[in-house]
């Protein structure tokens, strides 16, 4: 049987942990003068994937 294939735009923006995986946010890259300091900094920390999306993460990351 050969090795299944890792999505790869999914292998960029997924990473795991012992608790599921974590993920960037996005809104973060252009159009940044209308959105608050608040808003921004916020943006720029790392947030664990949505219980529901874990299974289809699972399946793009079959060695994670």
């Amino acid at each position: 049987m050969p090795k299944m294939k890792s999505n790869r735009g999914a292998a960029k923006r997924f990473r795991a942990t012992a608790n599921g995986f974590k993920r960037g946010q996005s809104h973060k890259r252009h159009i940044l003068t209308k959105k608050s300091s608040k808003r921004k900094r916020q943006l720029g920390e790392t947030m664990m994937v949505a219980k529901q999306d874990v299974k289809s993460v699972k399946q793009m990351l079959p060695y994670a």
